[in-house]
């Protein structure tokens, strides 16, 4: 067992850290690995483990796993306990298995989920539970499905956009190769959906503080405030971290109507438009751009908001490469608590394709 680097408190999607420096994609040396949960990502891509564990709050295991041609699972809320995790906004923390096949993250997540007392929305998960998620792997899962494929989440406007959008486009044709059945969509209330900011910049003061009061003396510090006087952390969040510092009180009619109506607006749509389609799961890519190189930025677009705004499940897994041999991944969205249908989806998916291929620098 082991620890891997993490994008700062998890606040971004290139992993750099004060402790651990920048963590390379093993794909491109020069590229990003996708975070917060990067060194996970690449540690898992370039062989050094056979599965590891990552945190989702908006992308984190899922950006991370797409870059590194990986499998990653965001998991129900509630599903699997939050307990020692430090938070970032627990209204949308996840954490979750990352592995090179499905298999391997189906036997990561049978370890992981269940009940316990000390995360109460693990309580929401029992009765839920099947035997094994093993159970669902299924070579045949395709056949039969009706997967929902929305134009809006597959952009291509940019150079950047187009050449992930020309993989995912590549991939549904070959969900319909393997007996899907792909249905247009779109999603009502996207554009009002994706106006709602990540809960990460009201929550992580307030969560982080209990946090470490819970550590006791164990905690070197008490509070952000006092990281932030330390001086002890990396220097491009300086301004985030004051600002989500300077934060008074979550009693405010701002804050509770992002957790109450971003949250219904979310669920009922996409509910609805499963309904409407009888839909098994909704696919789009990961992240709307590959890996970035280093020092250029990054970005990824707001398809990994779906997830964690409603609380439903989703896996990501590789469906190629860009003509840059940079990975891709696509996205399965489903019901709550419906992580074997993903499963089985994303399992005949990966054995019909094998679209995975190890880094050349760490064969």
């Amino acid at each position: 067992m082991g620890k891997t680097n993490l994008h700062e408190f998890a606040f971004g999607i290139t992993t750099s850290s004060s402790l651990g420096g920048q963590t390379l994609n093993p794909y491109a040396l020069d590229h990003y690995p996708g975070g917060s949960s990067g060194g996970t990502g690449a540690a898992i891509a370039a062989n050094f483990a056979a599965a590891g564990m990552g945190t989702d709050t908006g992308g984190s295991i899922r950006i991370p796993s797409s870059f590194n041609s990986l499998v990653g699972i965001r998991p129900t809320i509630g599903l699997s306990s939050r307990e020692g995790i430090i938070p970032l906004a627990l209204t949308q923390d996840v954490g979750g298995p990352m592995a090179r096949t499905v298999s391997d993250a189906a036997i990561m997540l049978d370890a992981t989920v269940g009940y316990d007392k000390k995360d109460v929305a693990t309580a929401y998960a029992v009765g839920k539970i099947p035997s094994s998620y093993t159970d669902f792997l299924d070579v045949n899962g395709l056949k039969g499905a009706r997967i929902g494929v929305a134009p809006e989440l597959v952009p291509s406007t940019k150079a950047e956009e187009k050449a992930v959008a020309d993989v995912i486009n590549a991939a549904v044709e070959e969900l319909t190769a393997l007996g899907a059945t792909a249905v247009p969509i779109s999603i009502p209330n996207f554009a009002e959906i994706n106006k709602y900011p990540s809960l990460s910049g009201y929550e992580f003061k307030f969560q982080l503080n209990n946090y470490l009061d819970s550590l006791g003396d164990k905690a070197p510090y008490h509070s952000l405030s006092e990281i932030i006087a330390s001086g002890q952390f990396d220097k491009t969040q300086e301004q985030a971290m004051k600002a989500r510092d300077a934060r008074d009180t979550l009693e405010t009619s701002e804050y509770k109507d992002i957790v109450l109506k971003r949250t219904q607006i979310t669920r009922d749509s996409l509910l609805k438009v499963m309904a409407d389609n009888h839909l098994d799961a909704i696919i789009y890519p990961t992240s709307t751009q590959a890996a970035g190189v280093i020092g250029k930025g990054q970005t990824s677009g707001a398809n990994n908001r779906l997830s964690p705004f409603s609380g439903f499940p989703s896996i990501t897994v590789p469906a190629g490469f860009t003509t840059d041999g940079l990975p891709v991944g696509m996205e399965f969205l489903g019901r709550a608590f419906d992580e074997g249908t993903l499963i089985k989806l994303a399992y005949s998916y990966e054995q019909g394709t094998h679209h995975r291929q190890a880094p050349k620098f760490t064969p």
